[in-house]
């Protein structure tokens, strides 16, 4: 490794935590769909592995991160990690403290990145020697993984009732796009039909409104008045222990680190379950909402970079919904990338370290600082200038042309279809987890169950 490799790491994840922070702050930015593509075409033009990595890392660090103001300013998630700290964002945002809010998110993921980032090195290099033995059962495992979630989710019998039809579903789509000739047999849609559970709520409730009868019972509202509260300047760089309470430093400590134990499940699962133990005896809704958003926005963190490092450095294999979603060109990006030679072939542990920990500073450094300094100022911009139905378009929009970019037309209409589909088994309870990692298990289930 030379000094010319180090600077162009540096230079790298500083690029991404910019570019990242402007498309982060929008709502309805998803992880996959801006970080995918970008990162696949890092690979065929022939970039540096070490420098895709520290790429990548500050782009993860930074997207997860900005997705504090969308939650907190505009009620709508900045990504799918974001989902399940909606609620939470909406009752700080009604109480006047959108501001607060981000700071509070924006200090959990700063600890969530600082915790994630030893351990995930940490179990990938425990793991490597029973890396043949892991890949051997790597299928079953997201089944028994949808299993899982379905069982400790609220509406148990539904979720697990899902699995199957949603399997089934899943693999149809594929096999017939196979069977039309509209993508060649050695592609598998994986990417597309991910984007399409990302955006299955929102599509789902735009064509609820196209039945009259349904329109005119949803209820009316009033022009809506909405207040920033005034805080107290950042003097310096925010210490994130000093900006969350003692109760709130501890809950996203231990989140962070359970998070990285459980890599190879659905991040947004885990930030459901874990998330909203750590907040079940909490009684005071704004207090309730702080401990959430603060302990969420960790778990994120480290269940996100324990899903891309342990299985790259470890296994070499995408063994875990990060790796085989947007972490996915760093596996597998023909000619470039294979599964029988990437990153884990081609990179040592010490090589992985030092992309990482570059990837992870410059893109905490920067982003952290900026949405902590100019929490409030970004508030308002929000507010005043990004309309949220042209951020909600301009979200399907994306999701669209990457479907047409993965399969053509018939692959939007596929989307389309698997959106209304979990738009609707999500309005009767049943956890994304469950049905991100049905996606993910799909394969497996067909052919051994059926």
């Amino acid at each position: 490794m030379t000094l010319q490799l180090v600077i162009e790491m540096i230079i790298a994840s500083v690029l991404a935590a910019g570019i990242y922070t402007i498309i982060g702050i929008a709502p309805g930015t998803d992880e996959t769909a801006v970080l995918a593509p970008v990162t696949l075409a890092l690979v065929l033009l022939g970039v540096s592995p070490m420098v895709v990595l520290a790429f990548f890392v500050s782009a993860v660090v930074t997207l997860n991160l900005t997705d504090a103001v969308p939650v907190a300013v505009a009620g709508t998630p900045g990504g799918v990690m974001a989902s399940p700290m909606v609620p939470y964002g909406l009752t700080l945002k009604e109480a006047g403290q959108s501001v607060v809010g981000i700071r509070k998110m924006a200090s959990g993921a700063a600890i969530g990145t600082i915790v994630a980032v030893p351990i995930s090195l940490a179990l990938a290099g425990l793991l490597a020697p029973l890396s043949e033995v892991i890949t051997k059962y790597s299928a079953p495992v997201f089944f028994i993984g949808a299993i899982f979630l379905a069982l400790v989710s609220k509406n148990k019998i539904l979720s697990l009732l899902a699995i199957l039809p949603f399997s089934l579903l899943i693999e149809g789509m594929r096999y017939l796009y196979w069977g039309v000739g509209a993508v060649p047999e050695t592609k598998t849609i994986t990417i597309s039909f991910f984007l399409g559970i990302t955006i299955g709520p929102m599509i789902f409730s735009m064509i609820s409104l196209l039945n009259k009868e349904h329109r005119e019972k949803l209820p009316k509202q009033e022009k809506r008045e909405i207040v920033i509260a005034n805080v107290e300047k950042q003097k310096g760089f925010p210490n994130p222990f000093k900006v969350l309470t003692k109760q709130e430093s501890w809950a996203t400590l231990g989140t962070s680190i359970a998070g990285c134990f459980t890599f190879f499940m659905s991040p947004v699962g885990m930030t459901v379950l874990f998330g909203e133990a750590v907040v079940s005896r909490v009684k005071d809704p704004i207090k309730k909402a702080k401990i959430a958003l603060a302990s969420m926005e960790g778990l994120a963190h480290s269940t996100y970079l324990a899903g891309l490092l342990i299985p790259l450095i470890a296994l070499g294999v995408p063994l875990s919904p990060v790796a085989i979603g947007p972490a996915n060109p760093l596996f597998n990006a023909p000619p470039v990338f294979t599964l029988e030679k990437n990153m884990h072939h081609l990179l040592t542990m010490s090589e992985f370290t030092i992309a990482t920990i570059v990837g992870s500073v410059v893109g905490l450094g920067l982003t952290y600082y900026v949405i902590m300094k100019y929490s409030q100022q970004i508030c308002r911009f929000v507010f005043k200038f990004i309309p949220h139905e042209a951020i909600l378009g301009l979200f399907i929009a994306l999701v669209m042309m990457l479907s047409y970019m993965d399969g053509g037309f018939i692959n939007m209409m596929g989307v389309l279809l698997v959106a209304i589909v979990s738009g609707a088994l999500s309005r009767l309870g049943i956890n994304f987890g469950v049905l991100f990692m049905t996606l993910y298990a799909a394969p497996w289930i067909v052919t051994t169950l059926f």
